[in-house]
């Protein structure tokens, strides 16, 4: 098989793991949308987990400091750890905002919060060790791939909104050396409640216990780069805070890309136990996954005017709420006339979890929708809307559950959306 594959590629080698590389399921997704766009149909995008700046532009306070950073010539090399003032800056934020002591030292800048979770993952693991996480989640499977990681998937369940609990999870901590959890989840805008997390961070407690100071311990790689993005009576719990024994045991995860809708801005973190962070550091500076040195400053600066970040985020948090509390109303009303619709109240995030169980349905032609996948080809062909399935996810194939999310909604589209999808609910049978 591997000898037919180099020959079609010209007899190119290369390794194994670049050889069997899965690309991104959203990215391929991407490409029928954009390609009935070049068409000419209107189609509403909901699959990118990103913002539109004309919509939700970064604050204006941190787009003056970084000009002023470029007009200093902040355009050196930052150090491998990144710059003192803005890990001072993050210190600060992880203080006063999460009642977490973590000191610069025990901070890690990066280019956005991909390298740092590559680094995790390359820290950690030896080739063969078992990484488990619950799926529907966010590119597990391709850092495992990455990384020569064995995996488990553990599929969750709607009832416990998607995250995992104790129960799924303690069959498997026993082998594992790396559990990747995240909250508020991509993809679906839920988060742990406060007992949840707390039976996983004791399951982690008591097998460490077990294993003692001679065995490489079970590590939580805690991604919590949502976590600002909390709506209503929703809350954030994180391992440390809850069981303050974790904190040898935990690498979380964060940064502005999304809290700040900066996601082109490129200015990650990640902080965790001190050797931990210095190793990844030593990795990830091999690599020069560094956030540029101007954006740094500027984040730093930014981050201490705690006036134009907490009024920046009272408006934006509001905004977004304000799509996906729509959203989800509108697929109430669906679900009331009685369509085969239904969504998850939005928690956090950008992200509304929503559910089109339309198998075995047929349309007005007489094709029958005899798979999930059909589903999701006819609501992006005849409602022009297009969500992305928990499929790709690493869910299973037939998941009816799917991602939609607004950080590229216009809140004056909403009734139309609603109304094109009602039109391809009602002309089926």
């Amino acid at each position: 098989m591997q000898e037919s594959i180099i020959a079609q590629n010209g007899g190119l080698h290369v390794s194994n793991m670049a050889e069997n590389l899965i690309g991104s399921e959203i990215i391929k997704l991407a490409a029928d949308i954009n390609e009935k766009i070049r068409n000419g149909e209107t189609i509403y995008n909901f699959t990118i987990g990103d913002f539109d700046p004309s919509i939700f532009p970064i604050p204006s306070e941190l787009n003056d400091e970084i000009i002023k950073a470029y007009r200093e010539n902040h355009t050196n090399y930052p150090a491998a750890n990144g710059m003192a003032e803005l890990r001072n800056s993050v210190s600060d934020f992880i203080r006063e905002n999460m009642g977490l002591d973590y000191t610069p030292d025990e901070v890690l800048i990066s280019g956005g919060s991909r390298p740092l979770i590559y680094g995790a993952y390359v820290t950690i693991l030896d080739k063969g060790d078992t990484v488990i996480f619950p799926v529907p989640s966010w590119n597990n499977n391709h850092y495992c791939h990455l990384t020569h990681a064995s995996s488990i998937l553990v599929e969750t369940k709607p009832e416990n909104f998607f995250m995992p609990t104790a129960e799924e999870l303690k069959p498997h901590l026993s082998s594992a050396t790396f559990l990747a959890l995240c909250s508020p989840l991509n993809p679906t805008g839920t988060v742990f409640a406060k007992n949840q997390l707390e039976e996983i961070c004791d399951l982690i407690l008591e097998e460490n216990t077990r294993r003692g100071p001679n065995m490489k311990p079970l590590y939580l790689m805690y991604d919590q780069v949502y976590w600002v993005l909390t709506y209503g009576h929703t809350k954030h719990y994180d391992p440390v805070s809850l069981r303050p024994e974790m904190r040898n045991y935990t690498i979380y995860i964060d940064g502005i890309s999304k809290s700040l809708a900066a996601t082109g801005v490129r200015v990650g973190w990640a902080f965790g136990p001190k050797r931990i962070m210095d190793k990844m550091r030593a990795i990830l500076s091999h690599i020069g996954a560094w956030a540029p040195k101007a954006e740094q400053i500027a984040t730093s600066r930014y981050l201490n005017n705690k006036t134009a970040l907490n009024t920046f985020l009272s408006g934006f948090k509001k905004e977004v709420d304000e799509r996906l509390q729509s959203f989800y109303q509108g697929f109430i009303q669906l679900k009331d006339e009685g369509h085969f619709v239904d969504a998850v109240i939005p928690q956090a995030a950008i992200y509304l979890t929503v559910k089109i169980d339309l198998k075995g349905k047929k349309t007005k032609e007489g094709k029958n929708l005899n798979s999930q996948k059909v589903v999701t080809q006819y609501i992006l062909d005849t409602a022009k809307i297009a969500i992305v399935p928990f499929s790709a996810f690493g869910a299973s194939d037939d998941s009816c559950w799917y991602r939609l999310s607004v950080g590229t909604c216009r809140t004056e589209q909403i009734p139309s959306v609603i109304e094109s999808l009602r039109k391809a609910l009602e002309s089926l049978t």
